[in-house]
């Protein structure tokens, strides 16, 4: 299922293979976020073609609207013949105009369709997923804000383990890898709590979660240096909710194998892109008479085929394929980023590399 197959010398970052019922995967891997079943404005032909091989969607979402009777299997929902992970949805607890309350039974939720309650328990959870038949399922935790006070965080830990267990205990789908998702904030000894359970447990791959909800970067880095030692080395690890350049680079270099994030969509959208020379927007009025594209040295085919200038223009207009040109570069940028990641690890040039990006893309 998942196999090291190189290490880079000089820090904790590795190459590897994550064997799924849908091939395999090398990492470090960033996923794009499918949270509805399609990653915005593009389709998984260009997904393909930009050099995804992941994506993660939003099992909870798609429970509640088209409903599992309407969904049927993910894949063949979606069009998607490659990997697909799905979250259960309890990460929407952090949006207060979903979230009504957490008990020890599960977390009630407003729905964003109907504005019915809806309690979203650790087995309903994974039989959602089961029957989604994605090829990685994720348990059900509960995820607090950042701040919270540590009494909430003992409490975060103590329910995340417990429905981890209900969530194993419930898990029925052979064709799935289940993954655990570690909690505990950025306090170390409950890192250290939630891991011994969960591992103790035994789970096909462990996320770390509560992480870049608001927290400053110098306390997500060290939790993930607290918490990788404690996570069994032949299984992969999965930080949720991260993915820029700066951030991948530095968690890759402890030890992280798979990354998903809305960011690098969102803020394409938002006329945000990453080049090999850093990130601007493209709305500001220097680029409007600039006919050179977004970046030189990219292969997408944005780069390929349309100027800044243009771009720009389409995106001032709010044109939907504006937005798919910008999400096609960033999308492209990051996987084409990965692939350098995956290749300097296997040629154990990864820290000169991070090096090379660490001027253009710093904290």
């Amino acid at each position: 299922m998942f196999e090291v197959l190189s290490r880079d010398s000089e820090s904790d970052a590795r190459y590897s293979k994550l064997t799924t019922n849908h091939g395999a995967i090398e990492t470090p891997i960033f996923m794009p976020v499918a949270t509805k079943g399609t990653v915005k404005t593009v389709s998984p032909d260009e997904l393909k073609a930009l050099g995804a091989h992941a994506v993660i969607s939003n099992s909870f979402i798609l429970y509640l609207r088209p409903s599992l009777d309407v969904v049927g299997d993910l894949h063949d929902f979606m069009g998607w013949d490659r990997t697909i992970f799905t979250d259960s949805g309890g990460f929407q607890m952090l949006n207060p105009e979903l979230f009504v309350k957490i008990s020890a039974e599960g977390i009630t939720f407003k729905s964003p369709f109907t504005g019915k309650n809806v309690l979203l328990t650790p087995e309903l959870a994974i039989e959602i997923q089961n029957r989604l038949n994605s090829d990685v399922a994720m348990i059900l935790d509960d995820c607090p804000n950042y701040g919270s006070e540590k009494s909430r965080i003992v409490d975060s830990v103590a329910r995340t383990c417990d429905w981890a267990k209900r969530a194993k205990d419930s898990f029925s789908n052979s064709n799935q890898l289940l993954f655990a998702i570690v909690q505990g904030g950025i306090y170390d000894d409950l890192r250290e709590k939630c891991s011994k359970k969960l591992v103790e447990l035994g789970f096909d791959g462990y996320g770390i979660g509560g992480l870049s909800i608001g927290e400053p970067k110098e306390s997500m880095f060290r939790s993930i240096d607290v918490q990788i030692p404690l996570l069994p080395k032949e299984k992969p690890r999965y930080l949720m909710g991260v993915g820029s350049p700066y951030d991948l680079f530095e968690c890759v270099a402890r030890g992280v194998d798979v990354f998903d994030s809305v960011f690098p969509t969102r803020n394409a959208r938002h006329s945000s892109v990453y080049t090999h020379f850093g990130h601007f927007n493209l709305k500001k009025s220097e680029f409007l008479k600039d006919k050179t594209p977004i970046d030189e040295n990219c292969g997408c085919y944005t780069c390929q085929n349309f100027t800044k200038a243009y771009v720009s223009h389409l995106l001032k207009e709010y044109e939907t394929f504006g937005m798919r040109l910008a999400t096609i570069h960033n999308l492209y940028f990051l996987q084409d980023l990965m692939l350098k990641i995956r290749e300097s690890i296997r040629k154990n040039q990864f820290l000169e590399l991070r090096e090379n990006y660490k001027g253009i893309y710093h904290n």
